[in-house]
């Protein structure tokens, strides 16, 4: 112990290194500096918003365990230190903190994030552009479930989350494949829990496109054509709603005339039977009154036929008005969406290439249509069964199946057209077996990729956006997701945002310590540091004894650690190569 007596002794040992990281890219600087209205006693609420970030950070489930954990952080004076900071506040101060917090207030602490983001984000979408020559989106909901017994949660909602109907809310999620760090968030939104995945398409679009500062070119020649043909079709409604009223004017008029007739025909009945009565006249097969009753009887069921006319023929009307109504909001929709695209594209001089891969809750015919005119190549599945059954009528003995799986396999048709779709989709029937059961699945593309010539490959990139299920689970599971640690509008906004700018910062500091610091592998062998979930939930709570110095630190690591022996000299700079607006269009209209 002696030569270590100089030494601090710190239980979050990579807390400590991301603390040094966290002061070269400036965000300790740029959180300190969002002015927040509360004063200051001992800790000023922007250390406490800093403080909420590292137990975020550091992946702890719930905010008191900043002060009852095992080793509680807020009494963890080396790591405070690192981070710029003289000191932790108790997790109840933080709490208060925290829900003080405005919308506003929060809302600057998130543009704070995105100033310290934007150069990683603006390389790797270069190096992304120049390796593969296009951006791979990935959009996803997840679900946010608190107690369905709650009520002091603001705006939550009961939705599908977690294969149940829960109280809670849904965050949309955006990322991107990214060729250093594999994946990285662009954009997140909480939404209340009955939030639907087909509504948020083009919004995670737009926020992703504002973060990258990016997008491909619209395809305004096809919206313009569907335009077209949406006119043509409103005014041959127009055409069948004003035949279909003179229909049902007709069936109206010859229902009263039918009505008027019966109506007379019966008071000569009446009339009649009253006269044989009072002369006490039989009433003969072929008498007059006879033939009158006759009479009444034809009326009564021409009335029936007349009445079952007018029935048809309001429901016809109905039928074509709203098939008008529908063309009259689709030309709505798509005049300004056309009249807008044209301006983006006019201020769009360097367009680029990208794929954005859904999943089927996002999958409706118009989302797949309004992401093919955005311009993005387009990877999803159908949503419910909109195309499943009509595929597989198709599938005959002599189709041709090709393995894309151990259990997995398809078939495929190119530019397939559908009367209910206004442009030629790329379709494959997927077909899972395992042991006697057996199930079918759709896989739908837009784009110049010759998806149908290579199945298998088709399989894998759809599939591969798995990535993105793999961070939500990220999420919820190393940086404590699925534990809402605060109950505040402003606050809940907050913490959406710190968990995935944590789960960038993660990726963004193993490659800074692995670069400056070799020896920061887990045995001295590897080219980095173990994966983000060993990270934030070993090595972040590693015991070391630290050593300041005047450009940083010296971290050993403690006779009771996996790491026995080693040390990581941890020198607080940090060199990064800004990116060349090359493909950047900087101007976007809103939303």
């Amino acid at each position: 112990m002696s030569q270590y007596q100089e030494a601090t002794l710190t239980h979050h040992a990579l807390l400590l290194a991301w603390g040094q990281f966290a002061q070269c890219i400036e965000l300790t600087a740029k959180l300190e500096a969002v002015a927040l209205r509360q004063k200051t006693v001992d800790h000023s609420p922007q250390r406490k918003v800093l403080e909420f970030f590292v137990a975020i950070l550091g992946g702890l489930a719930h905010l008191k365990d900043l002060s009852y954990a095992a080793h509680p952080l807020d009494q963890d004076q080396a790591v405070a230190q690192a981070w710029g900071q003289t000191g932790w506040a108790d997790h109840s101060g933080v709490s208060r903190t925290l829900t003080a917090l405005t919308q506003a207030e929060a809302e600057q602490l998130v543009a704070a994030l995105t100033q310290v983001s934007q150069p990683f984000i603006d390389q790797e979408v270069l190096l992304a552009l120049r390796a593969q020559g296009k951006l791979v989106y990935d959009g996803d909901l997840t679900g946010r479930p608190v107690s369905n017994t709650s009520t002091t949660y603001p705006d939550v909602a009961y939705g599908h989350m977690s294969n149940a109907i829960q109280l809670g809310y849904q965050a949309a999620l955006v990322s991107f494949h990214s060729p250093t760090y594999g994946r990285q968030w662009v954009s997140v939104a909480q939404h209340p829990g009955n939030t639907l995945a087909c509504a948020q398409a083009e919004t995670m679009v737009r926020a992703a496109e504002a973060t990258t500062g990016v997008r491909p070119r619209r395809r305004t020649e096809l919206l313009r054509e569907r335009l077209a043909q949406a006119e043509v079709d409103r005014q041959r409604w127009e055409a069948q709603v004003a035949r279909a009223k003179q229909q049902e004017l007709a069936a109206q008029q010859a229902l009263q005339e039918t009505q008027a007739q019966l109506c007379a025909w019966q008071e000569q009945v009446a009339n009649c039977a009253a006269d044989y009565q009072n002369r006490g006249r039989p009433e003969r097969p072929h008498s007059y009154l006879a033939q009158a009753r006759k009479k009444v009887a034809v009326y009564e069921q021409r009335q029936v036929r007349c009445a079952a006319r007018q029935e048809r023929s309001q429901a016809f009307l109905q039928r074509q008005q709203a098939h008008l109504e529908a063309s009259l909001t689709l030309v709505q929709q798509l005049e300004p969406r056309l009249k807008q695209f044209e301006q983006e594209n006019a201020l769009n001089p360097t367009p680029i290439r990208a794929d954005f891969r859904v999943d089927a809750g996002f999958g409706t015919p118009e989302n797949i249509a309004l992401l093919i005119e955005l311009g993005y190549e387009v990877y999803t599945k159908p949503y419910g069964t909109w195309l499943k059954d009509r595929l597989k009528k198709q599938v005959d003995a002599a189709t041709t199946w090709t393995q894309v799986g151990a259990n997995a396999e398809m078939t495929a048709w190119s530019e397939l057209k559908f009367q209910d779709f206004p442009y030629p989709l790329d379709v494959a029937l997927e077909y899972f077996h395992t042991g006697e059961t057996a199930r079918y699945g759709v896989l739908l593309h837009y784009g110049q990729d010759p998806v149908t010539e290579d199945l298998s490959g088709w399989f894998q990139t759809y599939n591969a956006r798995q990535t993105i299920e793999a961070g939500i689970k990220e999420g919820k599971g190393v940086f404590q997701m699925h534990h809402l640690k605060v109950r505040s509008a402003a606050a809940l906004y907050l913490q959406e945002h710190f968990a995935v700018f944590a789960a960038n910062f993660v990726r963004w500091a193993a490659q800074w310590l692995t670069t400056q610091c070799p020896q920061a592998s887990a045995a001295g062998r590897e080219e980095s540091l173990p994966g983000v979930k060993t990270q934030v939930q070993v090595l972040a709570h590693m015991s070391a004894y630290v050593e300041w110095h005047e450009q940083g630190c010296l971290l050993r690591f403690s006779e009771h650690t996996l790491f026995v022996g080693r040390s990581l000299y941890v020198i607080r700079q940090w060199a990064h190569q800004l990116a060349l607006p090359l493909f950047k269009s900087c101007v976007f209209t809103p939303i």
